[in-house]
Order: structure tokens, then sequence, then C-alpha cells
């Protein structure tokens, strides 16, 4: 049922008529006994309002004042019915039925049909303002869902920035990381040559000089820094993942609990530490003698950040990392089963610009000569060459966690490492041979040269690979191929094949400054071959050589 209209016509039964005319059209009325009830009952909701001029004397201040309030798509209908004989319009009139707004005159007598008619054009406008009102509501709801929307895509897309902005800065950070490494692999790389040369050098220095000269003791300094200097150089490469590894299936569990008496001992007695190790604790395949150096790098990081004691616990946990952004997606590292060595301290924290530099060779917050910045960056690439990933979770007074991802690896059985490679006893004095020396550091292979000759070996030399190969086809007798990996052109591994083409079962010995890739690994060498690491004492080389040439077999 559609709203009243509105009736003020105090005049006689006026009021009761227009109620009566039309109710014939179905229009409902409600009168009103003055302007002031009127007003108070005036509603959005009213249909129309019906009027007599009479009405209006008494002053039409608040009757105004409520039209102004009206909504903006309300402009309710005013049908006044004027006074008798009320045909010349005066200024004021006017001014009055302007300030009324949407007004209909309708002059006295009055006609119902005239009455009907007015009031129902009235209803219809009043309606098509209702579907007015109806479809304001309507854009102001479906505005109000867009901004909705508008405003959670726009915190979905904040996120996703945040998120990318993110996963770009761990990939600009795994390339920085990367770049370092082959940067430091290549230093490292030379500088075993030239600590070869001086070691080297060093060796044969103090066997001509003998044990009586007095200048034994300078020597035998100058050896000392140079192994010392050979160390740096074993962490730079095991930064740069070119360390050779011998990976075992390995329990971190047993691992830990082996090493836990020799942790106690040096963090001391005000540092608590605890263990959390995970029952059915896969295992990985991993070399044994790095995970436990990682293990005491980060027990003595611990210990160095809580000069006042606190606690350090020792986890270890099956994980699976996915993937994503922090769990090695930037890094390389495929998503998969891993197993967790996870070492954590109550101790003052990293801030963020330290935690980022964390892993990088050299950076280190400890005073000069109390560090030297190699620690996190070994174990960072002892990870990254073993397939896993190191991360650290870090903030300044909460402490620092380092975790350790290492692959897991599935067995049939609880596999045991295998017993120890056994090399066949060293003559002390093998039979002379023949042996060509592959080298592009001249420095070095002058040194090998003079110490094999030393030895009574007769030695073939070559500066590069076209220049080994030439001597391969040679009709000279070669027993050994000594070799380094790096070559210019080709590779060590890749002479040796063509050597062996060439001269078949020939027995080659690497001797090189870093593992390059897998192509070093020693369970895929031939028979014949074996392989030392850079700087080599010359003790070691020629007591290998006399090893390989005396022995019959790999």
């Amino acid at each position: 049922m559609s709203a009243p209209l509105l009736v003020l016509s105090p005049e006689g039964r006026d009021a009761e008529v227009i109620g009566l005319v039309l109710a014939e059209v179905g229009l409902s009325t409600r009168t009103c006994t003055d302007m002031r009830s009127l007003c108070a009952i005036l509603s959005d909701d009213a249909t129309a309002l019906i009027l007599s001029e009479s009405a209006l004397a008494a002053g039409t201040d608040s009757l105004s004042a409520s039209l102004e309030a009206q909504p903006p798509w309300s402009d309710i209908p005013v049908i006044i019915l004027t006074a008798r004989g009320s045909r010349v319009g005066t200024r004021e009139r006017r001014d009055l039925l302007r300030a009324l707004g949407n007004v209909t005159l309708l002059d006295r007598p009055l006609h119902a049909e005239a009455l009907q008619s007015a009031a129902l054009a009235a209803a219809r406008a009043r309606r098509r303002q209702h579907r007015t009102r109806s479809h304001l509501a309507t854009i102001e709801e479906t505005n109000r869902l867009l901004e909705q929307r508008v405003e959670e895509r726009t915190q979905a897309l904040r996120a996703e920035v945040v998120e990318r902005r993110k996963t770009e800065e761990q990939l600009r950070h795994a390339q920085k990381m990367e770049a370092i490494g082959q940067l430091t692999g290549g230093i490292a790389h030379d500088f075993n040559n030239l600590l070869q040369a001086m070691l080297g050098n060093l060796d044969l220095l103090k066997i001509r000089l003998g044990a009586e000269t007095r200048l034994q003791r300078h020597v035998d300094m100058a050896i000392t820094a140079g192994e010392r200097a050979a160390t740096l150089t074993q962490r730079l490469l095991a930064f740069a993942r070119r360390q050779p590894l011998s990976p075992q299936p390995l329990d971190l569990n047993a691992l830990v609990t082996t090493m836990t008496g020799l942790v106690r001992r040096s963090v001391g007695e005000s540092i608590r530490v605890e263990l959390s190790l995970a029952d059915g604790l896969g295992r990985t395949l991993a070399d044994a003698n790095q995970v436990e150096n990682a293990l005491l790098n980060l027990v003595i990081n611990a210990r160095d950040a809580m000069p006042d004691g606190g606690t350090l616990r020792i986890e270890t946990a099956n994980v699976a990392l996915r993937g994503g952004p922090g769990q090695g997606e930037a890094e390389g590292v495929s998503p998969g089963r891993y197993v967790r060595l996870r070492v954590v301290d109550s101790g003052t924290g990293m801030p963020a610009d330290v935690r980022e530099r964390a892993f990088e060779p050299f950076f280190t917050t400890k005073p000069i000569g109390q560090g030297t910045g190699l620690g996190l960056s070994q174990i960072y690439g002892f990870a990254r060459q073993s397939g896993g990933l190191a991360t650290i979770r870090s903030e300044p007074g909460r402490g620092t966690a380092v975790s350790l991802h290492l692959p897991l690896v599935e067995e049939d059985g609880a596999a045991e490492p295998g017993p120890a490679e056994i090399k066949p006893e060293m003559t002390a004095a093998g039979d002379a041979g023949t042996i060509l020396v592959v080298e592009d550091e001249a420095l070095v292979l002058m040194l090998w040269v003079a110490a094999l000759e030393s030895e009574g070996h007769r030695v073939l030399q070559a500066p590069d690979p076209p220049s080994a190969l030439e001597t391969l086809r040679s009709d000279a007798a070669i027993d050994l191929l000594v070799s380094d990996v790096g070559l210019p052109g080709m590779t060590g591994p890749e002479l040796a094949e063509e050597a062996r083409r060439l001269r078949p079962g020939l027995k080659v010995l690497f001797v090189t400054g870093y593992a390059h890739h897998a192509a070093l690994d020693p369970a895929d060498f031939a028979a014949g071959t074996r392989m030392l690491g850079k700087p080599v004492a010359l003790e070691a080389l020629l007591a290998e050589v006399r090893s390989m040439l005396d022995d019959g077999a790999s």
C-alpha cells in the first residue's frame, strides 16, 4: 500500500471530503490538525501534501525548513487549494510558492476529478522518486562493494609487491653470493698455485740446508705461515663450493652426541648446552669432517655472542623445503626432504644489515685479529656444494639460529660408512720411471720437475694440453701422467681421457687447487687414477708418485 497524502485544511469538512474523494481512486490520506503536526509526521515516505491556502497564513517557516531538509532524491509534491477568488498573484504569494518547491495550484471551486487527477499525478511522480531512491541505494551499495574489492585487491597487490621484493632481494643476494663465490674460487685457485711454488721451494731449501744450519728455523717459520695460508685458502674454496668432499651416509644424531663433550668444553661452564635430537631422524649424504667443522664453528660463534653466559641448543629435525621464498627458491635449492642441523643461542643477535652479510667471506664484526670472517662463509659453501642450504634467523637481543639443511637420503637399511681406504705401503725408493708433468703455472712446473728429477725420475714437461698431447703421440716411454686440472683449453680429466686413448692403462695423478664440480669425484675415477690437493708437500707428492709407480693397480 502506498504512503498516505498528508492533508492540512482546517476549513469546515474539507479534509474529510478530500479523503473521501481520493479514496475513490485508491489513494489514502492522513489529516493533520495544524502546521506543527504536519511537519512532525512529514517524512520521505509521504506521497504528497495537500494544503489549503488559508492554512499557510499562520506561517510556513517550519514547513520550508522541513522541505529543505529532504534528501537529494526527494522533491515531495505539494498541492495547494487556493482561496476563493484568489486569482491575482502578488509578489509575496509568488515567493511563498517558490519556497515550497514542487507546487500544484487547484483553484476553488474544486472539482473532484481535478483533485483526483492532481493527486494521481503527484503519486506517480513520488513513485518515480522512490525508484530513483532505490537506484541510488543500489549504486551506493555497488560503489561500496567496488571500493571494498578495490581495497582488498590493493592490499593483495601490496602484499604481492612486498613478497616480490623479498624474493627479488633473495635472488639478488644469491646472485651476489654466486659472483663472490666465483671470484673467491678463482683467487683461491691462483693463490694455491703460488703457495705450491713457495712451500715446495721451501721444502727443497729445507732438505738442502740440512738440520744443522741456523737458517733452518726461519725456513720452518716460513713453512708454518704458508700452511696457515693454505688453510685459509681451503676455507675460501669451501665458500666457492670447490673443495674436495668425501660424502658418506651420515647420522647427524650420532655425530652431535659424539661431539657433545667437545662442545661443552668449547663454550665453558657459563653456557648451558641443550640437545633436542629428533626421533627417527633420516640420514644424509655428506662429508662428516665438514659437518663437524660446521657444528664447531657455529658453537664457537654462539659462545662469542653470549659473553655473559646463556643457553645454547643444538637441534636436529626432518624437514621439507617447499622451494618458496626463504626456503631456497632464490638460491636454487630443489624442493624436497632435508635433514636440518640447527644451533640456537640466546645471545646478542644480529641487526638486519649484519644478518644479510653474515655469509659473505671476510665479513666479521669481531675486532681485528679475532676472526677471519670465513667461518659462516665456509658453512654456506659446504651446504650449497652438498646440495643443501644454510640460513640465519636473528634479531637484536633475541639470539641467533643458524640452520644447516642437508638432503635426506633414502636407504633400505642402516648403512654404515665403509672401511677407510687403505693405501698400499710406499716403498722407500721406487724404481725410476718416466713422468709427464702438465702444469700451466711455470713456477709450479719448475718445482715439480726439479723435485722429481732429484728422485732419479726422467721428467717430460708440458705447459699446456697441446704440448702434452704432442709428447703422448711421440715414441717416448711414459709411466705416469701428473697433471693439473684447470688447464687452458682442456681440463685435466679430458686430457687424461685422450692420453689413455693414445696409451691405454696409463696411470694418472691429478694435483689440483679445487674440485671442479663433480669432475673430480674419486668414485668416478678410472683405474690407475689418484688425486692430491694443492698446495701439496713435496714429500707427499714424491711418496704418491713412488706408490703409483710401484703399484700395479689404483
